[in-house]
């Protein structure tokens, strides 16, 4: 592999770290820029990945590397998952074909892989929170070297980041924002003057001449107060006639911008003004494209936005069968649903696509709503609505859910109004991550007052879940994992559940077998296995994590003796959890062995992977049970 890459990639092949690149000239770092776009399109090809974003900010992490000193200058990257490049020049070059691999490199920021990684993130909108608070912590430890937080304009769409910029306007430390653009559409004319402008306001003699000039006209009293007054509102009407920096201005933040994203001479003559001459919080305007350098990213970036394995010829997918996922029946059944519902809605934070939800927005544009990167705003838009007589439904992943848990609590579950929540990628996602991974929400959802909890076995259930949720009268939320289903025939008419109420799916005498959601199949496959082991075991599927059936899984617990729990969650507060507490409150006494994740995060591998490392495949439930079969 390294022989290789040497070949195809001689200046990216000499660049172990950002002292490497601050050496090269100008023209060297637009030929690193091409070999860099070359080594993300050849890994994400065959690995998965992100790939528009990292594609469109090559030229800014050159620059902003090669402008400041780091790892002594913090620089953050908020989501994360535009930093391949920013791996590939930060030592991890002969590691970047293990890409999101098992006992590979992490798709985002990670802070145990390198110096160079700030923090740890895979959510947006942190990155100006947690510089303000590294800028805010070098003020009390009289460490002076700089924070670049680097924010996409989808990341500004969420409280959080105007939270940040708000405190940074008012607290004046040293942070500089880099507002990474690629939805914007200026034209070149205001583009080019702009940065004219940028570049010239933030020279030293210009940077000098205007402290000068406040600090005599602060002398004069208030005399001087109101002249400077009348200046700052010229300087700021004039760049907000060629620029959207006011906005910035009124947040106390210098704003510059904005510049071309993929020219290194601008990029890097801005920044090194800033670092040199600015005090106080700057907002940097950068102009990018993503999907920059590969016509199928440049021409549809959301589909590669995050995409698997593709040919690169073409920009196709790599050929793969197999049932429709959990994701696409979600999208097809609210469709259906929908369209003899008049009153039901949904609702995305930024992934129509991801959540399945593109299909319906093109069917009934009137009843869906992107609210952006804002899944607070979300839950409580939806229970705004729900107070209208709509029937709205939330279709968001299961770790972004985390997100709005006060809204869930005090805004739809207090009122007890009908919103549906869909949690899309329920438990380990894979090769994301665990910044990614959904093993969360059974544990915070549970405690929930008001709140009805599902989980499909597979995509028939699925559906029939999402009926039923529509049409109750209460909040509901179903939590469905990433992947394809279990390749079941849909019922061709939808059903109501009832409430609270599981199925037996399988008779014994020896254990009790609990699978939820997407462990049923594996659960049913070992007790195929254990019975030729001479084990009977009963198999449950509660459908209703909360509230669980009482009822028939007490009765069969009590039967058996002896009781598994399954989960694709954490073992804390989860499924498991509830029904050790059921036991307990019904005085059931019987062995309990609780199958789930421990209390540690999970790192990034395929699903199977992750399954059978914790003991929730079909070997691993066998060798519990017969383990619990000893007590």
């Amino acid at each position: 592999m390294n022989n290789k890459s040497n070949g195809h990639y001689p200046l990216l092949s000499t660049i172990d770290s950002p002292d490497d690149i601050r050496r090269l000239t100008l023209p060297q770092l637009d030929s690193l820029s091409a070999e860099l776009r070359q080594k993300i399109i050849e890994t994400v090809s065959q690995n998965g990945g992100h790939l528009a974003p990292c594609l469109g900010v090559v030229e800014l992490t050159l620059a902003l590397h090669y402008a400041f000193d780091t790892p002594n200058d913090k620089l953050i990257w908020d989501v994360g998952h535009q930093a391949y490049a920013h791996k590939l020049i930060t030592g991890r070059r002969d590691k970047f074909h293990t890409l999101r691999q098992q006992d590979g490199i992490s798709g985002f920021p990670k802070r145990s892989e390198s110096e160079y990684d700030v923090v740890e993130t895979g959510h947006s909108s942190t990155s100006i929170s947690y510089g303000l608070g590294l800028s805010a912590g070098q003020y009390i430890t009289n460490n002076r070297s700089k924070v670049i937080s680097v924010i996409g304009d989808g990341s500004m769409t969420a409280g959080l980041a105007f939270e940040g910029l708000n405190q940074a306007g008012h607290l004046g430390k040293d942070l500089i924002v880099i507002l990474n653009d690629n939805e914007m559409s200026i034209s070149p004319n205001v583009g080019a003057m702009s940065s004219f402008l940028s570049k010239k306001l933030t020279g030293k003699t210009v940077i000098r001449m205007k402290r000068e000039l406040e600090e005599r006209l602060k002398s004069l009293s208030s005399v001087g107060e109101n002249i400077l007054s009348v200046l700052r509102r010229s300087e700021e009407s004039i760049k907000g006639f060629f620029t959207p920096g006011m906005l910035f201005e009124a947040l106390k933040f210098e704003y510059i911008g904005p510049i071309p994203g993929h020219d290194l001479d601008s990029l890097i003559e801005t920044l090194h003004n800033v670092k040199e001459n600015s005090r106080g919080p700057v907002l940097i305007h950068v102009i990018t494209t993503k999907g920059k350098g590969y016509v199928p990213a440049e021409s549809n970036p959301g589909d590669y936005h995050g995409v698997g394995p593709f040919e690169v010829a073409t920009g196709k997918p790599k050929p793969s069968s197999g049932p429709p996922s959990y994701t696409k029946v979600f999208g097809d059944t609210l469709c259906k649903i929908a369209r003899s519902n008049k009153k039901v809605a949904a609702i995305t934070a930024a992934m129509p696509a991801g959540t399945g939800l593109s299909k319906f927005s093109e069917l009934y544009p009137d009843r869906f709503f992107d609210v952006g990167i804002a899944e607070q705003h979300a839950v409580t838009f939806a229970s705004g609505l729900a107070m209208e007589g709509i029937r709205p439904v939330v279709a968001i992943y299961s770790s972004f859910m985390q997100r709005s848990l006060d809204q869930i609590i005090h805004d739809m579950c207090l009122p007890n109004l009908p919103v549906t929540l869909a949690l899309d990628r329920a438990g380990v996602v894979g090769d994301d991550g665990p910044t990614h991974h959904g093993v969360f929400d059974l544990s915070f959802l549970r405690f929930i007052p008001n709140l009805t909890v599902m989980s499909p076995k597979d995509e028939n259930e699925l559906q029939h879940m999402l009926f039923t949720a529509i049409n109750h009268n209460g909040p509901m939320a179903i939590r469905y994992p990433r992947g394809s289903g279990e390749d079941i025939l849909l019922d061709p008419s939808l059903k109501k559940l009832k409430i609270g109420k599981g199925e037996l799916l399988r008779n014994g005498n020896d254990v009790l077998l609990l699978p939820v959601g997407n462990r049923v199949y594996s659960a049913l496959a070992a007790a195929e296995g254990l019975e030729k082991l001479g084990v009977s075991a009963a198999v449950i599927n509660p459908r209703f994590i909360k509230p669980l059936d009482n009822e028939l899984i007490g009765d069969w617990a009590q039967k058996t003796g002896r009781v598994v729990t399954i989960e694709d969650n954490v073992k804390k507060g989860g499924f498991g959890s509830a029904v050790l507490q059921m036991l307990a409150e019904l005085h059931i006494r019987v062995p309990v062995r609780l199958l789930g994740y421990g209390n540690k995060f999970v790192e990034h591998a395929s699903q199977e992977v992750l399954w059978k490392n914790s003991g929730l495949d079909t070997p691993g439930i066998i060798n519990a049970t017969l383990e619990v079969m000893q007590q």
